[in-house]
């Protein structure tokens, strides 16, 4: 995992009333945490003490703790192959409504694939915030052709270490098939838990697609902490993109420092609950698995 870059510190303020600033740790685990309540969505306002980690079946202190609606980057991953025909003029304006409903300072990006992968916005703009911009790009997807889902996730993933927000993110559109790519998806596994990165799956393949791989986007979300979503209709994919919009802006942000011993290049599983049996009604999401650094692979 590449620590350095992407998992974070947290310095707070002498100011109690201040906002809490973010810096690099190389030795900080950070996990974006959901907490649901099963009738009432989304729950906000927990303490830090409400909150254990595990590592490797051990309890960690955590040492860093925030609640706030912050920035993140965010990658929007678009299947343009043949089988997104049907889909396609959804899918855009699913994208642009989940920029309307997220934080205003995000960065955002598209990846488009086919039997290529390349960026939506222009070579010199690596991020935007301007829906504008992003409407623009999203109209530059066009579908046709085959499948190369885990060379565009390798893009995607690689793009984001590029981003400066704390927090990274990213959303893929597909239907799981790949009929294209040279990577493969213990590639792309690797890759996302070397990362502080939360994947969001969307999976819009019908009962016909013999190469559709939906239980793949079972699995990257939930390693990583988000969730699959599975419209039925077209009209479904906006609710689904404005639900992980919301999802997003309501995570927890928490950090360890991790045993010395996790430095061995190896899968460290992480486990995230609640303490106390008023929060039993509560659903705890958060990424499952990180490889520790010290291999020096990684991509």
């Amino acid at each position: 995992m590449r620590l350095a870059a992407l998992l974070l510190g947290v310095l707070i303020a002498q100011d109690p009333g201040s906002r809490p600033t973010f810096t690099s740790r190389a030795d900080l685990v950070v996990l974006q945490v959901s907490v649901l309540d099963r009738r009432a969505g989304f729950v906000p306002g927990l303490p830090r003490e409400a909150f254990v980690v595990r590592e490797n079946g051990r309890v960690q202190p955590i040492t860093m703790f925030d609640q706030d609606d912050t920035p993140v980057t965010v990658g929007l991953v678009i299947d343009n192959s043949t089988s997104m025909v049907p889909r396609l003029d959804a899918v855009r304006a699913a994208g642009l409504a989940f920029a309307e409903s997220s934080h205003p300072a995000d960065e955002l990006f598209t990846i488009n694939f086919n039997e290529r992968v390349w960026p939506g916005l222009p070579p010199d703009q690596p991020f935007t915030s301007d829906h504008g911009v992003l409407r623009d790009a999203l109209a530059r997807s066009m579908a046709r052709g085959m499948t190369a889902l885990f060379d565009a996730l390798l893009a995607a993933l690689q793009h984001l270490d590029r981003g400066t927000q704390a927090r990274k993110v990213l959303l893929l559109v597909s239907d799981g098939g790949d009929n294209a790519s040279r990577a493969r998806f213990a590639d792309v596994l690797d890759a996302a838990l070397r990362r502080d990165v939360v994947i969001y799956t969307i999976c819009l393949a019908d009962g016909l697609d013999r190469e559709a791989k939906p239980q793949l986007l079972r699995q990257l979300a939930s390693v990583t902490g988000g969730e699959s979503f599975f419209p039925k209709s077209n009209g479904e994919i906006t609710p689904t993109l404005q639900r992980i919009a919301r999802d997003i802006r309501s995570s927890y942000t928490i950090g360890y420092v991790p045993p010395r011993t996790a430095a061995d290049g190896l899968k460290r599983k992480v486990e995230v609950d609640l303490q106390g049996r008023q929060y039993d009604r509560f659903a705890v999401r958060a990424r499952s698995l990180y490889i520790a650094p010290g291999d020096g692979g990684g991509v």
